[in-house]
């Protein structure tokens, strides 16, 4: 697929081959022969129909050319009124200045193929490099590629308003801290809990956080061991290692994941994930696909199961801090929105969002550090003298180790798509690059960033070196975790239980001797990454 044009193009109902049914041969005979047909005499024939045939002729014949005429003075007024919407479209268009590929100006369609596909970020990733760092790819759309732009549209006077389609993740029916677009309403809930992403607060966290970090070297140890040269994923242990360093920390009870095998709520994971193939769709849209993809899901049940395991787990801890965080100073993130006056309801639908949000990001980005460790063993046997030979120094005040984890961060792209906003009045306008009006949807994304090779040289390549001497345009386009006041709340909490569990696994030395299964991870392009095949495997 070339570009977006391309997708829509062969199969667009303008390369429709319509031909009109000719009139049946019967009406262009002539009497004779058409009488010479039948076994009797065409006196008899007159007798039983007394009006002549060609009587009949002439009135069929008239009917079906003033049909014909009418279908051809129909079929010439719609394209009359489809060419005259074509013109006016490109010659009033307000984003008619915007490069790109022509069919993006009249609809959305391709787009949303795109994005169902998994493919959208390598095919605007290509329209960039055709047309330049400002690309149309919708009617009301642009994407922007320049990492100039970034503070613009999501820093500066705290950015732009989010794109109403954020409410396609809303939770339960509530908006979450995520999803919530009108800052008044955002802020009493992020005020609340934000004292809890302190770095000081975060610290004091550890030693809770080291308990699930000798459980997940412990369980790797042991799944390498009985593996005996066997694969074993760590994907799916990662997901567990971040699931428990979040619900410790934030809810105050370890949801013990990591203990528990496999870990148990994977499906409802890659259920949220999968939700990321319809986020840019209309809202209405999305209610309506969104529905009937999990009637025909055929993992429905297991869905099922695992998304009433976390309903359980956020309404439990709820409930006990509505009793045992009443009257004294809340300690906990369900416990501060309980006590700045939100309900039972929305308390665990947020905490629903952020065991998904901790979860699948940072178990992602984690999987992926294992997986280039193993492939580059002259980076890892670096980074681990590093670590063992600096034993009283923080994780991360360890240079080559913040360069395994920020370069993990980039390659992984746990969020690869773009983070749309609205372009607020009086448009926006970046030196060099071309003016969009006010109401578009301008965004941003990983994907386009993070491979931009004129930032990060060789940007395909695990490079942890490339970290210890940054430019300031590497810095500006790291957009792990977005940008400006919008960026993930949890940054800080996500950042530190990366680096602890880097520094421990390398400690440990359990990644010693360790070779991938795949020389290449795939990702499915969704808001939320897919790994394709939902693993990432190793074998000693």
């Amino acid at each position: 697929m070339s570009s977006i044009c391309s997708a829509v193009v062969s199969n667009s109902v303008f390369n429709s081959d319509i031909r009109l049914a000719a009139p049946p041969r019967c009406l262009f005979a002539s009497k004779a022969n058409t009488m010479s047909a039948y076994p009797f005499h065409a006196a008899h024939f007159n007798a039983v129909f007394p009006l002549h045939l060609s009587n009949i002729m002439a009135v069929d014949t008239s009917n079906y050319i003033q049909g014909l005429a009418s279908s051809l003075y129909v079929s010439a007024a719609i394209t009359v009124a489809l060419l005259t919407a074509f013109l006016w479209r490109l010659y009033n268009d307000p984003l008619g200045h915007i490069p790109g590929p022509l069919v993006a100006g009249f609809t959305p369609i391709s787009l949303w193929w795109l994005t169902w596909t998994g493919v959208e970020c390598r095919v605007i990733d290509r329209l960039h490099q055709k047309y330049g760092p400002v690309v149309r790819i919708a009617p009301n759309e642009v994407d922007v590629s320049d990492g100039a732009a970034l503070s613009l549209i999501y820093i500066k006077n705290g950015g732009y308003m989010k794109s109403p389609i954020y409410r396609n993740y809303d939770v339960n029916g509530f908006e979450t801290i995520f999803s919530a677009l009108d800052p008044a309403h955002r802020a009493p809930r992020a005020k609340a809990v934000a004292p809890m992403f302190a770095h000081q607060r975060i610290a004091k966290g550890k030693p809770d956080a080291d308990k699930v970090l000798d459980a997940f070297v412990a369980e790797m140890q042991r799944r390498k061991d009985e593996a005996d040269g066997a694969p074993v994923d760590v994907l799916n242990l990662s997901r567990a290692l971040a699931l428990d360093t979040v619900t410790v920390y934030l809810f105050g009870e370890c949801f013990n994941g990591i203990s528990n095998g496999r870990l148990r709520v994977t499906e409802f994971i890659n259920n949220f994930v999968a939700g990321g193939r319809f986020f840019y769709l209309p809202g209405w849209f999305y209610d309506f696909v969104d529905d009937w993809s999990a009637k025909l899901d055929k993992k429905k049940l297991l869905v099922a199961q695992s998304t009433d395991m976390i309903q359980e787990y956020a309404t439990r801890v709820v409930d006990r801090s509505v009793v045992e965080e009443k009257d004294v100073e809340p300690e906990t993130f369900q416990g501060r929105l309980l006590a700045a006056g939100i309900s039972r309801e929305e308390a665990i639908a947020q905490v629903v969002d952020v065991m998904f949000a901790g979860t699948d990001a940072a178990g992602t980005t984690m999987a992926i550090l294992c997986w280039n460790l193993a492939q580059h063993p002259e980076k890892y046997h670096r980074v681990y003298k590093e670590v063992v030979e600096n034993t009283e120094l923080d994780a991360q005040s360890l240079p080559y180790l913040t360069g395994v984890v920020k370069e993990s961060l980039r390659l992984s792209m746990a969020n690869p798509t773009r983070f749309p906003r609205v372009v607020p009045p009086g448009g926006m306008q970046v030196p060099g690059l071309p003016d969009i009006p006010a109401g578009t949807s301008v965004g941003a994304g990983a994907f386009m960033l993070h491979h931009n090779p004129e930032v990060f040289p060789e940007p395909r390549q695990f490079m942890p070196e490339r970290w210890l001497n940054p430019s300031q345009e590497m810095l500006r386009d790291s957009f792990y975790f977005g940008a400006g006041s919008r960026q993930c709340i949890a940054r800080n909490l996500a950042s530190a239980g990366l680096w602890w569990a880097a520094e421990a696994l390398i400690r440990s030395d359990v990644l010693r001797g360790a070779n991938i299964v795949r020389d290449k991870i795939e990702i499915v392009e969704w808001f939320n990454a897919k790994i394709v095949g939902e693993k990432i495997e190793l074998h000693w």
